[in-house]
């Protein structure tokens, strides 16, 4: 067979692949890894890919290297609209941002594109006419082959059941064959021809697992579709060597395929790109059995509901490193103040074994973000959440910033903050009783329904004596003398020995208090509530309280 000839029939006005090695040259001054990032519009962002993605844009800024983006389109009938503009979005907004990219409007940096796909074919066309001419491809006129119809389920099971491989039969066809099926117009793809009988391995080493030896590719996998597009089989080999990565940063799912990959890379005689291949982020759900966390089961599994649920997006940050480094932890307790990204690690420093996706620690390291921030900082935050997800929220918020903000300032700053708030969704309910109707608010039945007289007498004394602007300590004596009048103990021993003589203690008193103004058993400081909405407000709500309570 003369493979040149077929070669050049098969692509008459291709470049030759050297063009493109020559054109795309190894990158100059480099001191640390290049990665890249590389999605597929299928859908939304899963929190799988974006955890890889952060470790790959880590592991290049750690080491002063370069990070990209390249937009894999080339399975087109899985691509969904706007899929390419959620991912930007996204990482835009967790300020992950490559130093070389292609968008869909065209907007592009870098030397190495294009960083789409599909704007790529004759590259791929490039390299799979070299294989051709040396033998190492070969087009293939079955079109049930590529269906995977039931000529490929019977090479499949011949393979499994006698540990052979049963080649594609248009590997044997000859040049006249080729020729003649071309004129008649007959579309092909372009297969690998593989070296491997079955009986081979492959052995390889992966920066996170160490060395792993695999049975060898023995299959003749396309290379090119009979539509010219290329799968990720071949075409992100292609693209990573022509890029310069040097770090090949993916899931360990495709550490399957990996053998398929590095006898494609050794055909086209490229150095093996390193590997590394991160767990997967797995769930425990009730039933105590391990699994991945799936898009169809867990609402955490889409990028988006971090948004949507209103995290701080350091929050989530800070979150995925806990669970890439175990070292995270214990350098964010010795540098509280410093940002996230002054946490440096190497691919070393990786876990190897899945991590479990823990909402609560998530929750946890949220809330110590949010208790730190000052009352203007939460105010931004969670009107810029709020416009997307809470308009009516967000209108309360822009009418009185200044209300908002005083209110934000309870139990902010100090060495203790309160730590009671997660995300931005929560503020409009853990608030409630500032910006809601108070007729409307939902009143804690354990304190109003016992004594509904005494209650409201309680209310209207307090909201009629109520002194603003004074200090806190002085604010306290004087609701003691007022817990006394209602007969309130203010000795807890006292009360604790005879406690049938008194309506309570002062704890109890105050819960009433807070109870009455708030609608809750649980709220922050009262004091500074009461300094917020005012002696106007509280001598309303204290009419409307024996309203609500006929």
């Amino acid at each position: 067979m003369d493979y040149k000839k077929l070669a050049e029939m098969l692509y008459p006005t291709t470049k030759d692949f050297k063009y493109y090695l020559e054109k795309y040259k190894a990158r100059e001054n480099l001191r640390g890894e290049v990665t890249r990032y590389a999605p597929s519009p299928t859908g939304y962002m899963h929190i799988g890919n974006f955890f890889q993605m952060f470790i790959s844009y880590n592991l290049a800024k750690n080491t002063n290297g370069i990070f990209i983006k390249r937009l894999e389109d080339t399975d087109q009938k899985r691509e969904k609209e706007g899929a390419f503009e959620v991912i930007k979005e996204i990482m835009d907004k967790f300020g992950i941002f490559p130093d070389e990219y292609q968008e869909k409007n065209g907007d592009t940096k870098g030397e190495y594109g294009p960083y789409i796909q599909t704007d790529r074919l004759e590259i791929y066309h490039a390299f799979a006419k070299y294989l051709v001419s040396i033998g190492r491809a070969f087009p293939c006129f079955c079109k049930a082959f590529e269906d995977k119809s039931e000529i490929l389920k019977d090479r499949e099971t011949k393979f499994k059941e006698n540990d052979v491989t049963e080649y594609d039969p248009c590997r044997d066809l000859t040049l006249e064959e080729v020729e003649a099926k071309l004129k008649a117009g007959e579309t092909y793809a372009i297969r690998l021809r593989t070296q491997n009988t079955g009986k081979e391995r492959a052995v390889f080493t992966d920066l996170i697992k160490g060395e792993i030896n695999a049975l060898a590719n023995a299959k003749d996998v396309i290379l090119v579709k009979r539509d010219g597009i290329p799968p990720y089989t071949f075409c992100h080999i292609i693209d990573d060597k022509l890029m310069g990565v040097t770090t090949v940063v993916r899931g360990e799912e495709y550490i399957s395929s990996t053998p398929v990959h590095l006898e494609i890379i050794d055909a086209l005689g490229f150095e093996r790109f390193k590997y590394c291949h991160n767990p997967l982020i797995c769930k425990i759900p009730e039933n105590g059995n391990k699994r991945k966390i799936s898009k169809r089961y867990d609402p955490e599994a889409d990028m988006r509901f971090y948004f949507e649920q209103g995290y701080p997006n350091e929050a989530v940050l800070e979150y995925l490193l806990n669970i890439i480094s175990s070292a995270f932890e214990e350098w964010r307790r010795n540098n509280p103040e410093a940002h996230w990204s002054d946490f440096k690690f190497g691919i070393n420093d990786i876990t190897a074994v899945s991590p479990i996706f823990d909402l609560v620690k998530l929750n946890d390291i949220s809330k110590n973000i949010i208790a730190k921030q000052t009352a203007a900082e939460v105010y931004d935050r969670t009107l810029a959440w709020a416009k997307t997800y809470n308009p009516e929220f967000a209108t309360k918020l822009e009418n009185d910033k200044t209300y908002a903000i005083k209110i934000f300032s309870i139990d902010r700053g100090g060495e203790k903050p309160r730590k009671d708030i997660f995300c931005y969704s929560m503020i409009p309910s853990y608030y409630e009783y500032f910006f809601n109707d108070y007729k409307t608010l939902s009143f804690a039945s354990s304190v109003v329904d016992n004594n509904k007289e005494l209650i409201c007498n309680i209310f209207d004394k307090y909201a009629s004596n109520y002194k603003p602007g004074i200090d806190k300590d002085t604010w306290f004596a004087n609701v003691k003398e007022m817990a006394v009048e209602f007969n309130f103990c203010t000795d807890n021993k006292a009360y604790k020995a005879e406690p049938e003589k008194y309506n309570g203690n002062v704890a109890t008193f105050c819960n009433i208090l807070r109870v009455c103004i708030t609608g809750r058993e649980n709220s922050p400081d009262l004091y500074s509530i009461c300094e917020t909405l005012g002696k106007d407000e509280l001598i309303n709500r204290a009419n409307m309280l024996r309203e609500i309570l006929k």
